[in-house]
C-alpha cells in the first residue's frame, strides 16, 4: 500500500486508545499472536517505511509513514485518525529509547496499550552473554556521539544504540582520540533477523567498513595507558579543563559540587562560566541533570562549548553575554553558581529572585570587595559561610614547604519557602 504523508498542523488529541506493537528484524514472523491479532484489526497502521515494510499484504489496514521530524507532528497525526482502531509500530521494546514514551507524553499512558517485543539490547546481551542489569546502554540516534565519553571507565561494558551504518568507525574515531583505542568493539546488525551478522575489532584498528543501519555496538571500554582517567566523583583534575586560568581549581570545585547538591533531572546556573568547570561536572552527576552556563567572554564562551564535548556532556547550554541581563528568559534554576561578577549591579539580586523555594545558590570569590556582599547576604538570608583555604607541597631549595592558594569565600544557601521579614532596629533607650 502506499505511505501518505499527512499534514502535521492538524489540531491535536484523539479520544481512542492506541495499540503499539513492538517488532524486531525478523518481521511479522518474530510477532507473538497478540501483537499479530492487533495489526490484522487495526484500520490504521502508523511506522517507519522500514517497519511497515516488514507486514505481509494481508494486514488491510492504511498504512501511513511517519513524516519528519516527527515528535512535532504526532499529535495532530493521532487527531486525524481520533476515530479509527490506530496500531504504532516501533522497534523492538517501544518504551526503550522508543515511540512509546512520546505517545505517553501526548495521550496518556493510560490511553495506551503496548505490546513489546524484545529489544536489540536484550538480543545483544544474549549473544555476547552479559548480564544486562550490569551494562551501560547509551543511545547515539539523535544526540552528539560525544554523549559517549562520559561513560568511558576502565573495564566498563557498554552497548551502543547506532545511528547508522557510519556509527561504529565513527565511535572508534572518537575512542581513538579520548584515549581509549585499546577497547574491544563488537557490532551486532540486524539482531533476531536472517541478516544478523557480527564484526570484531579494536577501537585502534576499527578493519570494517559501513554495514548495516541497523546495529548495536558493544564496548569493552580499555583505557590506554597515557590517557587522563577521569572519576565519578566530583573534582576532576585541573588538566581535564582547557582554560586560561579561569578554573575553580579541583579541590574548591568538589567543595563547591558538594555544596549545589545536584539531584536528577535538575538545572544549575553557572554564572560567570569561565572554562565551564562547575555546570561540566553538574551534568556528569547524572545523565538526566542540566545547566546553562552564562559567560560574557566569547572566547571563555567557546572554550566552555570545547570543555563540555570533550567531557561528555554536550548538552550543556552556553549563553554568551553579561549577566545579570544574560539571564532574562532563562528556565527557572535548581540550584545558581556564582564564580564571577558578584559585584555587578543587581546580579545576586536576580539569582535569588530566580530560585524557587528549596533552590540551592552557592557563591565564590577570593576578593573582599566580594566576600563584603557575600557577608551581608549571610547575614540577611543565613546558609554557610566558609573559608577554603588549599596548599600544596612545592620544592624549597632542597626541601619540601607549602605553597598556599588564595584563599576561597563561599557563600551557600537554601532557599526558604517563605522569606522571612527583616525585623526592624529597635531604638536603643537610656
Amino acid at each position: 500500500m502506499p505511505l501518505i504523508a499527512v499534514d502535521p498542523e492538524v489540531p491535536p488529541v484523539s479520544p481512542a486508545p492506541v495499540t503499539v506493537v513492538g517488532i524486531g528484524a525478523d518481521g511479522w514472523s518474530g510477532l507473538a499472536p497478540a501483537s499479530r491479532e492487533a495489526l490484522r484489526h487495526a484500520e490504521v497502521i502508523i511506522g517507519g517505511p522500514r517497519q511497515l515494510d516488514l507486514l505481509p499484504a494481508d494486514c488491510p489496514a492504511e498504512r501511513v509513514a511517519w513524516p519528519s521530524p516527527l515528535r512535532p507532528a504526532v499529535p495532530g497525526l493521532l487527531a486525524t485518525h481520533a476515530a479509527r482502531r490506530v496500531c504504532v509500530l516501533a522497534s523492538g521494546d517501544p518504551m526503550f529509547y522508543g515511540i512509546g514514551r512520546t505517545l505517553a507524553d501526548v495521550l496518556g499512558a493510560d490511553r495506551l496499550r503496548v505490546l513489546p517485543h524484545p529489544s536489540s539490547v536484550s538480543y545483544a546481551c544474549a549473544r555476547l552473554g552479559r548480564p544486562l542489569h550490569d551494562t551501560d546502554v547509551i543511545s547515539l540516534v539523535g544526540r552528539p556521539l560525544a554523549t559517549l565519553t562520559a561513560a568511558l571507565h576502565d573495564g566498563r561494558g557498554l552497548l551502543l544504540l547506532s545511528a547508522g551504518a557510519d556509527t561504529p568507525a565513527e565511535v572508534a574515531e572518537l575512542l581513538r582520540r579520548r584515549g581509549w583505542g585499546p577497547s574491544r568493539m563488537t557490532v551486532l546488525e540486524q539482531l533476531g533477523g536472517d541478516r544478523e551478522r557480527r564484526l570484531d575489532g579494536t577501537a585502534d584498528d576499527w578493519p570494517h567498513p559501513p554495514g548495516d543501519p541497523l546495529n548495536v555496538i558493544a564496548v569493552d571500554c580499555r583505557r590506554a595507558p597515557d590517557a587522563l582517567r577521569l572519576p565519578l566523583t566530583p573534582g576532576l583534575p585541573d588538566d581535564a579543563f582547557e582554560h586560561d586560568g579561569q578554573l575553580t581549581k579541583r579541590h574548591v570545585r568538589a567543595a563547591t559540587l558538594a555544596a549545589l547538591a545536584p539531584a536528577p533531572g535538575e538545572l544549575l546556573w553557572d554564572v560567570g562560566g569561565g572554562s565551564g568547570s562547575i555546570g561540566i561536572e553538574w551534568m556528569r552527576a547524572h545523565p538526566s541533570c542540566r545547566a546553562v552556563a552564562v559567560e560574557r567572554d566569547p572566547v571563555r564562551a567557546a572554550r566552555i562549548t570545547r570543555n563540555a564535548d570533550a567531557l561528555g556532556v554536550p548538552a550543556l547550554r552556553v549563553v554568551t553575554g553579561p549577566a545579570p541581563a544574560a539571564l532574562a528568559g532563562l528556565p527557572a534554576p535548581d540550584a545558581v553558581f556564582i564564580g564571577g561578577g558578584l559585584t555587578a549591579p543587581g546580579l545576586l539580586d536576580a539569582c535569588w529572585e530566580a530560585l524557587p523555594p528549596g533552590g540551592r545558590l552557592v557563591a565564590n570569590t577570593v576578593t573582599l570587595e566580594s566576600e563584603a556582599l557575600l557577608t551581608d547576604r549571610y547575614r540577611r538570608h543565613g546558609g554557610d559561610l566558609t573559608r577554603l583555604a588549599v596548599a600544596h607541597a612545592v620544592p624549597v631549595g632542597g626541601f619540601t614547604g607549602w605553597r598556599q592558594a588564595m584563599p576561597v569565600t563561599q557563600w551557600s544557601v537554601v532557599k526558604p519557602p517563605q522569606e522571612p521579614r527583616p525585623t526592624p532596629p529597635q531604638e536603643a533607650h537610656p
